[in-house]
């Protein structure tokens, strides 16, 4: 990223941080103790009949907004009298996340723009309240420079999960500009990385209409073909609709010759020395495809249990329990034994009548899609056998399965190329935006003269 379009100060000194490096001569450094009270919530999320009802604002409402605001659905529980007026949210407030199970997202920031009466800061978060020395704007900016989050990350303490201590979240050096320069420096990062997240917002959205785009040129594929001239027929299954007049409708079970389900209890024969790959949920990606690089290893048992889960060739994986339900990839060109477990589903196609591509292409569709999510409507959980046994399946000839396949790869490609394209400017975005509020709260570029563009199309006062 580059900065030179803004100013440069004339003069550094050393500071008393060792995150903070030099900083301008007439700023000042500090420790936060000094410059804002902080403290820990110990407000749970139990409601106690003896206590007052309050809304909570919990450790996801910090972690995932830059700004929490009353209209957010903050969850009910009850506080005391005491819990109440020590942890009350207060306009200019910043809280941050004083736990977490990475020590990169500790002391992450939010921003209470307006005073809450009744939303009350949880449990895991801690509270910064500047004092009148301080901008509450440039105080919260501190917390989301690059130097501040390595700071913290370095100073949590734990194995599995870990935690901010109350003294090393007040010791931490700062630092401080003249007040009326620290408003500036708030001001001007509000609006320049306002401009950022509006552009990263923008490709976001591109992201979003490719996928969607992506999913109904697989669906109109697979259900309506490639000749848009077609003859057509009603195909007597409400998830499929009209279906071209020669292709034949069926489930998956009629075009598979095997569909079972992994073993239970092999979860405790996993081993780095495995024999063979254990093949799991999360090791099947959004395209398809299998992760088996970073798939666990197991050495299975001689009977039947590894005979009848073993992969083979062309065979169809579905997820049918767990947040990827519904998932699915292909087999192809095994270079290794692999099992499944007990959370996917194994199909074995009739590759005479059912192209293996196409069977996993088709059952990623809407409309199976939709099958599926009524199948789990309500109470249940996951998919049965019998639900993926029974999916609806359009089976035009073996070559046009495979011409569409084709197809839709050569689409899919150029889709892969433009989602690419706009990740990448989200991520040097997101490193512009970081780089930008660290360049300004440690005083490597000077914006005391800066104006929005706003204040300079505003009509003079008469």
């Amino acid at each position: 990223m580059t900065l030179q379009k803004y100013g440069a100060y004339s003069e550094f000194r050393p500071s008393e941080g060792g995150w903070l490096g030099e900083i301008p001569t007439h700023w000042a450094a500090s420790k936060l103790k000094f410059l804002a009270n902080t403290f820990a919530s110990n407000v749970d999320k139990k409601s106690k009949d003896d206590e007052i009802p309050v809304r909570l604002c919990n450790y996801t409402d910090v972690y995932y907004n830059d700004v929490v605001t009353s209209d957010l659905p903050f969850m009910e529980a009850t506080a005391t009298q005491e819990q109440i007026e020590k942890f009350t949210l207060r306009a200019g407030d910043t809280i941050v996340t004083k736990d977490s199970e990475d020590p990169n997202d500790i002391a992450v920031p939010t921003f209470v723009q307006e005073d809450m009466p009744g939303v009350i800061c949880s449990y895991h978060l801690a509270m910064i309240r500047p004092s009148r020395s301080m901008s509450p704007g440039f105080l919260n900016k501190t917390f989301q420079c690059a130097f501040s989050r390595s700071y913290f990350a370095t100073r949590s303490n734990g194995l599995t999960r870990y935690g901010l201590g109350g003294q090393a979240l007040s010791s931490v050096v700062l630092p401080v500009p003249p007040l009326e320069e620290q408003t500036q420096i708030a001001k001007f990062l509000d609006y320049e990385t306002a401009r950022i997240d509006a552009l990263i917002e923008k490709q976001q959205q591109l992201i979003a209409l490719l996928k969607e785009k992506r999913q109904a040129v697989i669906s109109h594929a697979v259900t309506k073909g490639l000749n848009p001239d077609a003859p057509m027929r009603d195909s007597g299954v409400e998830w499929l609709g009209e279906v071209p007049a020669h292709w034949d409708v069926c489930r998956v079970k009629q075009a598979t010759s095997f569909i079972t389900s992994g073993p239970r209890g092999w979860s405790d024969l996993i081993s780095e020395e495995g024999s063979s790959v254990f093949l799991q949920s999360g090791d099947l990606n959004d395209k398809l495809g299998l992760r088996l690089k970073t798939a666990k290893r197991i050495t299975p048992p001689r009977n039947a249990e590894g005979v009848r889960t073993r992969m083979q060739d062309g065979d169809v994986v579905v997820c049918i329990t767990g947040a990827n339900t519904g998932r699915v990839a292909v087999a192809n060109g095994l270079s290794e034994t692999v099992f499944v477990n007990q959370h996917l589903s194994l199909v074995r196609p009739v590759r005479e009548r059912i192209d293996p591509t196409f069977l996993a292409t088709i059952l990623t569709s809407s409309p199976v899609k939709s099958y599926f999510a009524v199948k789990q409507y309500g109470l249940k959980e996951g998919l049965s056998l019998t639900n993926v046994a029974e999916a609806p399946v359009c089976l035009p000839s073996v070559v046009e399965q495979q011409a569409i396949v084709t197809h839709l790869a050569a689409i899919g490609a150029k889709m892969d190329r433009l989602e690419a394209l706009a990740e990448e400017q989200v991520t040097v975005l997101q490193e512009r935006h970081t780089a930008l509020i660290s360049a300004a709260v440690t005083g490597k570029i000077d914006v005391r003269d800066w104006n929005s563009p706003e204040s300079e199309l505003e009509p003079e006062a008469a």
